[in-house]
Formats: structure tokens, C-alpha cells, sequence
């Protein structure tokens, strides 16, 4: 998901950063209305060490604005920027870097191309003979290829999305805070972060994987189930309007749009939620956002879903995603 109007999430190493100061003097009355990752937050993480996951491979990333979490890459020996998103099932290179990288659409014979379908629009597939990410190689791998022009997020163009597709392949653990993701090469080994994350105060969440691959956590809205779709290419937690009110909880309108695939832009209200519960991990009271989710992203062929949990959320509870034990663990 991308919404690209509210540049007050950034998630940088420098407090300082003179475009980060002039984008929050220029947007102070949306940061008073909903409040995403803090830089003073973020530069308290700069001293903090990398945990090492034995039997895994590393590969750092690092937050861009509007809190995208963003891996460097090497896609046929070129450097790339791909959106780590969990909200994406695929691989998806933008077209034009596609063709500079010298993946073009595969084909089945001499005929036909190769397709697939992606929030109902049929896109082709192209091959990348090698993928590496800081110090593991994916090898080949397929990619779908969208046509659309360069996306920047401040200095940094981004090429495409890295999607749940090699995720879940290599059992990749995401750890949102530290800004590293350690994909699993050693399918011997067994690690089990469950302890470990108790024995450092984290609340053990279960992941499941709808129907249609979407992951999704259960949460509690005053006392209400629900479920939450967990999406790291989302910048902001945001709500379905429809299922608030239905809980009687009314929403105060915003300056904000969201823009969500092909196209769809919606009015983003917002709303403090005192009585919010993750599983089983008590969420602070705090602003989120409010809008009508569209049907695609609702409709996941599986429960409805009411949320999605983005970026903000996950970085500020310090959020370990593991796609091998299939757990979400906050703090």
C-alpha cells in the first residue's frame, strides 16, 4: 500500500535532518492529528547491536520517508532499491528499471507471455537471472513488472517491492526496529525466538496466512474481535471506518488522503483509540488513522479484514516478524 501525502513519517538516523525539519514545519497541523515515528525515537536506536541469527544470512535495510523500509539489493550485478512489503505477495520491479536491469517479460514459448494477476490487473512476468540482498543471494528468481514511472521517497528512487513471495520461501525473520531482515539458509536448523523474545519482554502474537496469502494478526477494539492485516509497505496503522462506528466509536475528519493500488485515494479521518489489544500485547493509547478500505483490501477470501497495521506501529513496538514460527512479537 502506498500513501504518499503525509511526509511526517519519516524514520531517519539524523534528528537533524534540515528536510525532515522544513516537511514538519510546513505539515504541523497534520502532526497534530496523527503522530507516526518520532526522530527522536528513531536516534535512539543508533546505538543498538545487531542480533546474529545462527543458520540465517543478513540483510540491513533502512527507513526512508514516510517510514518505507527499504533494502538495497543487486539485481543482475545493478544496484536497486526494492520496498520490503509484507502487503505484497510478489516481487514486483517497476518496469523501466526493469528493462535497465535486463529483465524483460519471460515467455512461456515463442507465442505467449507469461502473466499474473495482481489486485485484478494482469501483469507480466519477467525473469532475474541473479537477486542478492547484503550477504544472501536469492539466485534467479521470477518478478512481476508493473508500468509505472520511478517512485522517490526523499533522495532514494524505488525500483519495485520485495513481497511475501521470497519472505516466506526463505523463512525470513524482519526485525523492524534493529533494521535488519535474516532469511533462513540452514533449513536444519531450528531457532526458536519464542524465549528468546520473553526473556526481553515481548508479547508473542500468531501470524496467519489467509487464503489469498495475506498475513493477519487477531486484535481486540473495546472488547470487539477483529483482525488486522500486518503490512510493512504500509506507513501508518489505519482503520476501517465502517467497522468503527460500528463499534460507536465516531472519527474526526483530516487534511489527509491515502492512496491504496490502482489508484483508489480515500479521505483519511483519525481517532484516539484508548482500548486496543494485539493478540495478546496491550497497545498505549494513541491517534491512528480512519478511512474507508477498499474492497480488495477488505475482502482478503477470508474474515473481513478491519485494519491494516503499518510501520508506525510496528516500528514504536519494537516488531519481530517471524515467518518461520509464524509469530508477530511486540514490546
Amino acid at each position: 500500500m502506498d500513501l504518499p501525502r503525509l511526509p511526517n513519517g519519516n524514520v531517519t538516523d539524523d534528528p537533524n535532518d534540515e528536510t525532515m525539519s522544513r516537511r514538519i514545519r510546513h505539515f504541523r497541523i497534520v502532526l497534530a492529528v496523527l503522530v507516526i515515528i518520532s526522530s527522536s525515537t528513531a536516534a535512539s536506536v543508533k546505538g543498538s547491536r545487531p542480533t546474529q541469527l545462527n543458520g540465517y544470512k543478513a540483510a540491513r535495510v533502512h527507513y526512508s520517508p514516510l517510514n518505507k523500509m527499504i533494502m538495497s539489493v543487486r539485481i543482475n550485478g545493478q544496484c536497486a532499491n526494492l520496498l520490503v512489503d509484507t502487503g505484497s505477495n510478489q516481487v514486483i520491479l517497476d518496469a523501466a528499471s526493469a528493462e535497465s536491469f535486463g529483465v524483460r517479460p519471460s515467455q512461456r514459448d515463442l507465442r505467449y507471455l507469461q502473466y499474473t494477476r495482481i489486485n485484478g490487473q494482469l501483469l507480466p512476468v519477467g525473469f532475474a537471472q541473479s537477486l542478492i540482498a547484503g550477504s544472501m543471494n536469492f539466485g534467479s528468481t521470477l518478478v512481476t513488472l508493473r508500468d509505472s514511472s520511478h517512485s522517490y521517497t526523499g533522495d532514494t528512487r524505488v525500483d519495485g517491492v520485495f513481497g511475501l513471495d521470497l519472505l516466506i520461501r526463505y523463512k525470513a525473520v524482519i526485525n523492524c526496529r534493529t533494521k535488519l531482515i535474516f532469511f533462513k539458509v540452514d533449513r536444519t536448523r531450528q531457532v526458536d525466538l519464542s524465549s528468546v523474545a520473553s526473556a526481553e519482554k515481548f508479547t508473542k502474537i500468531p501470524l496467519r496466512r489467509e487464503a489469498n496469502g495475506a498475513l493477519t494478526v487477531p486484535c481486540l477494539i473495546y472488547g470487539r474481535p477483529a483482525r488486522l492485516l500486518v503490512d510493512t509497505g504500509a506507513f501508518i496503522t489505519i482503520f476501517h471506518e465502517a467497522f468503527l462506528r460500528s463499534v460507536g466509536i465516531s472519527v474526526k475528519a483530516t487534511r489527509v488522503s491515502a492512496h491504496f493500488a490502482r489508484g483508489a485515494a480515500r479521505k483519511v479521518s483519525a481517532r484516539q483509540i484508548n482500548d486496543l489489544k494485539i493478540g495478546g500485547f496491550k497497545m498505549p493509547p494513541a491517534k491512528f488513522g480512519v478511512t474507508t478500505l477498499p474492497n480488495f483490501t477488505l475482502l482478503q477470501n477470508s474474515p473481513r479484514i478491519s485494519g491494516i497495521l503499518g510501520m508506525d506501529t510496528l516500528y514504536n513496538c519494537h516488531a519481530i516478524i517471524d515467518l518461520d514460527g509464524m509469530n508477530l512479537f511486540l514490546k
